[in-house]
């Protein structure tokens, strides 16, 4: 039998501890946010539908994006036991320059209709957390804005070949004006790849006002009010686009671009150049011949080719077939600092992260982008802790596996 008792108020005392009720909305919400998957489900319930399915969603049935997914989870980490790491360091350098964390935040396109403070404040955090951020041509601000509004920031211009070569060429001076240090070609879009979600939707730039999304508005009045009342959308690399996002690419693009283009790119281009989209060693060996400083082993966040090969298996072979004369970094269904870790740990110098930011940007602005990078941060540097390593040049592919 277990004897019973009145509790002393001394001990009831000790175990009541109410929290000070946060008066920031903003605050309230994203304190609530222990993980990236806890910020997207705040930015889904903040935008409306067609805007949440446009950073959400893939191409076709999305069969690539869940593929990225599951190469993490299938992932196998080999940890150290006895190893001092009380204090675990995650920087490392990114084309020679020093770069607090081993990623840099992705080039997205339309990001201030996610969020009227858009990329500037996606480069003001990057700044503060002293890592790389690309501005990608499709994106709402100019390169001008962004070197404004965040000019200590390592500025990574994301560049896609014009059918208009002229408009290209301009588009890579200003960029050198501007001061941007590396160019990001994108290479993997000839063609708009079938967004389902987003046709589904009927999601056009800038948003239709139709009676669907009249009737959405009423249940997220705050982002239309953001939207209507905020300078009208700039972009980095046109002045105006009415139509959906497929329409532009394919009136756009050029899909005709070879490895000519990445070699005539860089006779022109002074700082780096990062060729982004590939997923075969011999293409990565083509354009490294052609003049790539790095590459990004990348299906576009599974956008474009639906059951493309998924870039962590990829990696590797990449990583053979260039990595003594290229950087490699991964880009990918990366939600989570141990992904990071992993993808490291397989070969890459980094990883591009877009859809993670971008919730948090959802869901609460420039704070909500910052608590992506403070979350990413915190569960990269107690990977590698409970890893047992404490620099990332430990992290080998003797670290991992990924399981059968």
């Amino acid at each position: 039998m277990v004897e019973r008792r009145m509790p002393r108020w001394s001990e009831v005392r000790e175990l009541v501890r109410p929290r000070r009720p946060v008066g920031d909305p903003v605050a309230r919400r994203l304190a609530r946010a222990a993980t990236i998957g806890d910020l997207r489900e705040v930015a889904r319930r903040r935008v409306p539908r067609a805007v949440f399915d446009y950073t959400d969603g893939a191409a076709g049935a999305e069969i690539s994006l869940r593929r990225s997914r599951e190469a993490f989870e299938r992932v196998e980490f080999r940890p150290s036991v006895l190893r001092d790491v009380s204090v675990a360091d995650p920087s490392t350098h990114l084309l020679g320059s020093p770069s607090a964390l081993p990623l840099a935040f992705a080039p997205t396109g339309f990001t201030r209709l996610l969020h009227t403070d858009g990329e500037s404040a996606v480069g003001r955090v990057a700044e503060r957390v002293g890592v790389p951020y690309a501005l990608s041509t499709m994106g709402t601000t100019s390169l001008e804005t962004l070197a404004t509004a965040a000019p200590g920031a390592r500025r990574w211009f994301q560049l896609y070949l014009w059918r208009d070569r002229d408009a290209s060429a301009a588009l890579v001076e200003r960029a050198r004006a501007a001061g941007y240090e590396a160019l990001v070609l994108t290479v993997d879009t000839p063609v708009a790849g079938p967004r389902l979600r987003d046709v589904r939707n009927g999601f056009t730039i800038p948003p239709a006002l139709s009676l669907r999304t009249m009737a959405n508005a009423a249940v997220h009045p705050r982002w239309w009010v953001d939207l209507l009342t905020t300078e009208p959308l700039e972009f980095a690399s046109l002045r105006s686009w009415e139509g959906t996002v497929a329409e532009l690419v394919d009136r756009v693009f050029e899909p005709a671009a070879t490895v000519a283009d990445v070699r005539a790119l860089r006779a022109t281009w002074p700082g780096s150049l990062i060729v982004k989209g590939i997923l075969d060693a011999d293409d990565a060996r083509a354009v490294v011949d052609a003049g790539a400083d790095a590459v990004v082993v990348s299906n576009h966040g599974g956008r474009q080719l639906d059951r493309s090969p998924t870039p962590l298996e990829q990696l590797p072979a990449v990583v053979a077939a260039v990595g003594d004369r290229a950087e490699v970094y991964l880009d990918g269904g990366i939600l989570d600092g141990a992904d990071v870790v992993a993808a490291v740990a397989f070969g890459a110098r980094a990883c591009l992260i877009g859809r993670a930011y971008l919730y948090g940007l959802m869901a609460g602005g420039e704070r909500g982008v910052q608590r992506a990078a403070d979350i990413l941060s915190r569960e990269l540097t107690r990977t590698m802790q409970l890893l047992g390593v404490a620099s990332v040049a430990e992290l080998t592919p003797e670290r991992v596996r990924l399981r059968d």
